[in-house]
């Protein structure tokens, strides 16, 4: 059931930092070829932070972003969703809202690796709903390059740095932008597939500071659990895989991606891809995705969205949207308007 106050999403932006990792550089280092990469990722290129950059500015400027696309300087809360901030204390939220003028901003982050957008957005929907907030901005940011052990064949062609955001606000029922309902989850039994231990990834004594995946156990609970969410949440609104116009997933890899919109009866052509130049960019994809593929107009005002994703420890989740009308601007200068170069 919706809520009487239900989200409406009101602003989108989306910002990747400019260093581009094509991969024939990566492919040298691992000693493999570059169409294995791709092969095995649906990745071609992604961009990365360069070396001392920090995580706040992609923050920031997907913020401010989302905020030119709103039409408005004002957001009453902000939350950040990450687990690659710069810092362990403070929070990045607070330090996001100072430098977007949002003064006095309820701000505080959110840590559900890979679902976090779309957990962000189920607490966005949860304030506005109990009249916490009126308009809320939603950031979701990764800086991956930094967790990544150079040698790593699993993690380091596929995962990526990126930034999305959202201003979300109360609407009515039936509106374009309305979001829900929502359906998460989460399964700490495989937290021991996908992160980074404190400990190490073998004796304490050697510590592991990098992020480490089990690929296989990953590709099997992330296709079950992104599926049965989104059932559950096109259940729940009375409406089947037949009314969703497109199919927007965390962009985990490719063979993930294909074999959830296989399950699910949707076909190629209604799913958004753009792994291919963006990689995995955790819960930055579904925002950055959402943004690429208004500007290609793959997707168009008033469309069923169906958005779902999976991350570490596990987490899931799903939810509906009705595509508005907004402005959006491009997350990159190299960023042109060929659907097939970009969303296939």
């Amino acid at each position: 059931m919706r809520p009487p106050r239900p989200l409406v999403l009101a602003g989108l932006g989306a910002y990747v930092p400019p260093f581009l990792v094509g991969n024939a550089e990566i492919a040298a280092r691992l000693g493999v070829t570059p169409e294995w990469i791709e092969h095995r990722t649906g990745v071609r290129a992604r961009h990365a932070l360069a070396k001392g950059e920090l995580h706040l500015p992609l923050a920031v400027e997907a913020g401010r972003r989302a905020l030119e696309s709103a039409g408005t300087a004002q957001a009453d809360t902000v939350i950040v969703a990450s687990w690659t901030h710069d810092q362990v204390c403070p929070p990045t939220a607070p330090a996001v809202a100072s430098e977007l003028g949002l003064a006095d901003a309820a701000a505080f982050d959110l840590g559900a690796t890979c679902t976090g957008f779309l957990y962000a957005l189920a607490a966005a929907a949860g304030l506005v709903a109990t009249g916490c907030a009126e308009q809320v901005l939603v950031i979701a940011v990764e800086t991956h390059s930094r967790y990544l052990a150079p040698d790593d064949p699993v993690t380091v062609p596929l995962f990526a740095d990126g930034a999305g955001a959202v201003v979300v606000r109360a609407g009515a029922v039936g509106e374009r932008g309305a979001m829900g309902p929502f359906r998460l989850g989460s399964d700490g039994t495989g937290r021991d597939r996908l992160g980074v231990s404190p400990g190490g990834w073998g004796a304490a004594e050697h510590p592991d500071p990098y992020l480490r995946m089990d690929g296989s156990a990953v590709f099997l609970h992330a296709v079950r659990r992104m599926v049965s969410s989104c059932r559950a949440v096109l259940s729940a609104d009375g409406l089947t895989a037949a009314d969703v116009d497109a199919l927007v997933a965390h962009q985990a890899n490719a063979r993930i991606m294909d074999a959830v919109a296989d399950r699910l009866s949707i076909p190629p052509q209604r799913t958004v891809n753009t792994i291919v130049h963006f990689g995995n960019t955790g819960c930055a994809s579904i925002p950055l995705a959402l943004a690429v593929a208004s500007l290609t107009s793959v997707i168009r005002p008033g469309d069923q969205l169906l958005l779902t994703a999976f991350g570490a420890g596990f987490t899931w989740g799903a939810t509906l949207l009705t595509w508005p009308d907004l402005t959006v601007r491009a997350p990159c200068d190299d960023l042109d308007a060929s659907p097939a170069e970009h969303l296939q």
